[in-house]
């Protein structure tokens, strides 16, 4: 396995020999005192096992199921309360864009773009996302092959942008399943970007609900433990007080609860595989 290339997000080295990156925060923006809560109980966790923390959080969910349901605050109410959650926690933070129009305003804001699954190989969003200076991180499609993430890669990086970051988040495997193919993890982290691993929506049964996702957060845990195994770069991690009155994704939300145990047992099996990646590194070079 070979170590990824780091960026940095903010003041945070990721990828390389760096600790493992917890980006984790609720799917969708609700209140600012819930997203403060939920800052406070990740930051903590990261702190205490050794972890680096970017707080991400929605300011739209262009993409849900029912055209129904809540989308979120908005976007000039969603940088007012991601900037709040800064300049109060002095955390890193994310939010996906959905439009080239909103990249260079939230960029303002936010230390680090992300890219949504299915609009991955949008060329003018990522051309938009690369002009802001910003780091950017893409989720592969859930349609796509690890190796077609290279076109992503190369697009970013001919519009001028060198900090860049793929996420996992499982591929379709027949109707309303997803499956992490972790042969083709190892294939996407040998594209070179640092590689984050999306817990929550790895979970996910896509449609399988009545109007809205479904999904199996009970494993979460497992699946977390499997990618920190496999030497990802980082892990992402929705969470909620109370999953099942979540906004956006409460059949796939970890507990907010859960998460000290789930960022503790990532983060020691993170070292002992970055342990070995180096070893085998120093020995072949």
């Amino acid at each position: 396995m070979h170590m990824s290339s780091p960026i940095q997000v903010g003041e945070t080295r990721v990828g390389g020999d760096a600790p493992l990156l917890v980006i984790g925060g609720p799917c969708v923006l609700e209140t600012q005192a819930q997203a403060l809560e939920i800052a406070g109980v990740l930051q903590e966790a990261c702190a205490e096992s050794g972890a680096s923390f970017v707080f991400k959080a929605s300011y739209d969910k262009a993409n849900r199921t029912s055209i129904r349901s809540g989308r979120g605050p908005g976007l000039a109410e969603g940088l007012q309360m991601l900037g709040a959650i800064a300049a109060e926690t002095g955390a890193a933070t994310t939010t996906d864009i959905h439009e080239p129009g909103h990249a260079a305003a939230v960029a303002e804001v936010v230390d680090l773009l992300q890219i949504p699954a299915f609009l991955c190989r949008q060329t003018d969003l990522l051309v938009a996302a690369a002009a802001t200076g910003r780091p950017v991180n893409v989720k592969k499609g859930q349609f796509m092959s690890p190796s077609e993430m290279q076109h992503v890669i190369d697009k970013l990086e001919e519009a001028e942008c060198s900090n860049i970051m793929l996420t996992e988040r499982g591929t379709f495997f027949g109707y309303q399943r997803l499956v992490n193919d972790f042969v083709g993890m190892g294939d996407l982290m040998s594209l070179g970007p640092p590689v984050c691993f999306d817990v929550t929506h790895s979970t996910q049964l896509p449609g399988a609900g009545t109007g809205q996702t479904a999904g199996r957060p009970d494993r979460g845990a497992l699946l977390s433990r499997s990618a920190a195994a496999a030497g990802v770069d980082a892990i992402f991690l929705e969470c909620h007080p109370d999953p099942a009155s979540a906004a956006s994704d409460s059949g796939t939300m970890q507990p907010l609860s859960a998460v000290a145990a789930i960022v503790r047992d990532a983060v020691a099996i993170s070292r002992i595989a970055r342990q070995q990646t180096m070893g085998a590194s120093s020995v072949t070079s």
